[in-house]
């Protein structure tokens, strides 16, 4: 079982429009909703992929309510314990089989969930993001989150801590996870921004996966491979850096390999990051090679790009990008 952890889960609308103009009223053409949040995310990508997933972190209010429904929808299978692995066989591409169980183990919270609304312009395909504030979280609320963080870690096979933090959560929280579950020897991906990566790093997470901006925004310094290694520095044992349409790079204790695509793709990159999550965390717990996991991830990220609805993958398009995905291994540094 793969666990993911949203501490701000969210009501993902998304709105199309044929074509978005300032100070405009504007026709709805197409609408879906969907349970969100990064880590809410990654599971969908992760059930598709045939793994079963257990997602936790906070839900409350008639929002809530409607992202709890939507949820139980992505799981038409009879309830299963979550404490094994249903893991596909090593090897490249899991076969396309009916998506796994994903599992609800969210914490209720006397607040309203959030929701975040992506306009996209049919006309160019950029998107437009509006996102809400979470729900003020209570001390009480934190303690019950870190008793069943605690509890669903004794049957994980890894852990993803995703997103980011909703008011009256602590800036360290992340840290604390982290240390939980390095505690617990289960692997960990640390998946935030700003001054929660900043203390979670520090916990020493075996993964994180920042984009371009983030890194930056750690280290002070934009070229990737430099911020990489000095993000590595700071505490991770592997940092996976998003490079956007050129890919990904990564800098492990086993080496160092840039990843890209046959070529750029034009889209909608929403959810991009969290199916190269995915991928990195399936292909860890399949056993795969750092050049599999990082071929899987940057596969996957293009086809969430390429698919007409934000943050879902074209599964075509994944299984024919997935051999054609670059990887080139880079030398270590000198010391």
């Amino acid at each position: 079982m793969i666990l993911t952890v949203t501490l701000n889960t969210a009501l993902d609308l998304t709105y199309g429009v044929p074509e978005l103009v300032p100070h405009a009223s504007h026709r709805v053409s197409e609408m879906s909703e969907r349970p969100g949040g990064k880590g809410l995310n990654v599971a969908r990508v992760l059930s598709v992929l045939g793994h079963r997933t257990v997602v936790t972190g906070f839900a409350g209010g008639a929002t809530g309510a409607v992202l709890r429904e939507l949820l139980a929808d992505l799981s038409p299978q009879e309830p299963t314990d979550p404490g094994g692995t249903d893991a596909p066989e090593p090897g490249a591409a899991p076969a396309a089989t009916a998506p796994a169980p994903v599992t609800d183990a969210l914490v209720t919270v006397a607040g309203n969930t959030r929701r975040t609304i992506a306009v996209v312009d049919r006309a160019t395909g950029d998107t437009t993001q509006l996102n809400e504030p979470g729900p003020l979280v209570t001390a009480d609320e934190w303690a019950a989150l870190l008793g069943r963080y605690e509890e669903l870690l004794a049957g994980a096979d890894a852990v993803a801590l995703c997103g980011s933090l909703p008011p009256g959560i602590h800036v360290g929280a992340y840290a604390e996870l982290v240390r939980s579950a390095r505690t617990a020897g289960v692997p960990v991906l640390l998946d935030t921004s700003g001054e929660p990566l900043r203390r979670g790093i520090a916990a020493r997470p075996d993964l994180i996966k920042p984009n371009a901006d983030e890194l930056a925004q750690l280290t002070g310094s934009r070229e990737p491979m430099r911020a990489t290694r000095d993000a590595r520095r700071r505490g991770a044992h592997g940092v996976i850096a998003s490079l956007g349409p050129d890919g990904m790079l990564a800098v492990t204790p086993d080496g160092i390999w840039q990843a890209a695509p046959p070529a750029r793709v034009p889209g909608n990159p929403t959810g991009a990051g969290d199916s190269a999550v995915a991928g990195l965390l399936s292909g860890l717990v399949e056993g795969l090679s750092w050049p599999d996991r990082l071929r899987r991830a940057v596969a996957l990220s293009t086809a969430t790009v390429l698919s007409p609805t934000a943050g879902d993958f074209d599964r075509a398009a994944y299984e024919e990008l997935l051999p054609r995905v670059g990887i080139e291994e880079h030398a270590p540094a000198a010391r």
